[in-house]
């Protein structure tokens, strides 16, 4: 079943159609050649199969550049720039904040130039093949001459979109297709259909124009984000050369083979594409989470015996005490540079960015809020802290939460951890043993801070 075409709208009214597959949790914006048809693609099988074996663990976004398929057509040919315009819309329209952008053929030069420009819109960069300029230059060797160009420009023009010569047509326009065609020769029945349909001739030339004018080289050494480029073994030597050249251009960019020789990603073994597609989702996903881990040190406080102290105040004087312990609270949070993760009844959780000032802060807590009848106890831990979905978590947190639950009133107690790295500090500290921290495994030393209020 054909996903139902929508319209993204650019800053300059142009309507881009664009359509999406699956729901998965990580988007891939698929960027095609210049020739594409939002709706017409689907009459191709392994083109079907290639977006369902992508979106079996994502949501696949598919879009018409502006002037060609469902798009808008243009009395002008877009830059390369507008036609970034149309990507970013597409992804403001679906809501989609940081996908993988898969670029294939000179879709690969807008999807080089959007994660260049925007590396915070861009969760990784996977270019099909390295071609980021068409003409020939000195220093680019694997380019067209501008005579061999005009001349395939000028056969191409013919041919296309003519159903009595599509044989010749899907040679002219592939450089690997003859087992193809020998397999299934509807394949070049699709083709001009799509290209009738994709755009007229003349938009072909204007945009063939363009594309060979285009140079997206200097954006290479710009980009940020995780890339990789994809070649298949039995491509021209030449082209798989220019590949290389290219991700060498890019800062940590790597280069993977697969197997066969097809020209497109939805041609060939699909199944191997969209695995290649998934596991560099993965390793991104495993790269953030580690440059999301940082050392923190968490400090976890709540107010001693609070139940007992509420039922005997009545609602309204535990409302306004509970507020004047925040209010105390938050204000010495900001004096040590603590941050506050969360807050939970008239408990506080904060990360600070090194052990003394998280102890002296929780000293500084103990003495404020002693003139309101109150005691507080505090737990301090310092490891490897993760940012899950915004908050502070992990192994650590966990341990600092424990730490805390087993202190006493205006106690404050610290891991081995804390007490080893404010050595020479002149914090006092008292060896409690060794205890139990319910869901964490093995046992921990633990120590106290023997002068609570730090006087």
């Amino acid at each position: 079943m054909i996903p139902q075409t929508r319209y993204a709208v650019t800053d300059d009214d142009v309507h881009i159609a664009y359509q999406t597959v699956g729901d998965g949790s990580v988007d891939i914006v698929f960027v095609h050649a210049f020739a594409s048809h939002v709706e017409l693609f689907w009459e191709l099988p392994s083109f079907e199969r290639f977006v369902r074996e992508l979106s079996s663990t994502s949501r696949v976004i598919l879009f018409d550049k502006r002037g060609v398929g469902l798009s808008d057509r243009l009395s002008s040919i877009p830059t390369l720039e507008a036609r970034m315009d149309d990507l970013r819309a597409v992804l403001d329209a679906t809501g989609s904040e940081r996908p993988l952008i898969i670029g294939d053929g000179d879709g690969g030069a807008l999807a080089t130039l959007f994660a260049a420009t925007y590396p915070e819109r861009t969760l990784g960069l996977l270019l099909w093949g390295g071609t980021v300029r068409m003409a020939w230059a000195t220093d680019y060797p694997w380019g067209m001459s501008e005579e061999r160009f005009e001349e395939r420009l000028r056969i191409r023009t013919e041919l296309w979109g003519d159903a009595e010569r599509a044989v010749e047509t899907t040679r002219m326009t592939f450089l690997t297709i003859g087992d193809r065609l020998a397999k299934d020769p509807s394949f070049a029945d699709w083709l001009v259909k799509i290209q009738r349909y994709a755009a007229a001739p003349g938009d072909m030339v204007a945009f063939s124009r363009v594309w060979f004018s285009t140079d997206a080289r200097s954006a290479l050494p710009a980009i940020q984000v995780p890339t990789v480029v994809l070649v298949r073994e039995g491509w021209p030597a030449e082209l798989i050369e220019e590949s290389i050249w290219t991700a060498n251009q890019i800062p940590g960019a790597q280069l993977e083979r697969l197997h066969g020789e097809e020209d497109d990603p939805y041609l060939g073994d699909v199944t191997e594409v969209a695995g290649s597609a998934r596991r560099f989702i993965a390793s991104i996903q495993e790269e953030r989470s580690v440059f999301d881990r940082v050392l923190a040190t968490v400090l976890f406080t709540d107010i001693v015996g609070s139940t007992d102290r509420a039922s005997a105040s009545g609602d309204r004087e535990w409302k306004d005490l509970v507020e004047q312990h925040h209010t105390r609270t938050r204000a010495l949070l900001a004096r040590f540079r603590g941050y506050e993760v969360d807050t939970a009844g008239d408990g506080f959780f904060a990360t600070f960015d090194g052990p003394g000032r998280a102890v002296h802060c929780a000293q500084a807590i103990i003495r404020s809020v002693a003139p309101l009848g109150i005691q507080i106890r505090a737990g301090i831990h310092t490891g490897e802290v993760e940012t899950i979905n915004g908050k502070a978590g992990g192994i650590a947190v966990m341990i600092g939460a424990r730490v805390g639950a087993i202190a006493g009133p205006s106690e404050i107690l610290v891991s081995q951890t804390v007490r080893d790295l404010t050595a020479g500090s002149g914090i006092p500290f008292e060896d409690v043993g060794e205890r139990e921290l319910k869901g964490v495994p093995g046992v921990w030393r633990l120590s106290r801070v023997t002068d609570p209020i730090g006087t």
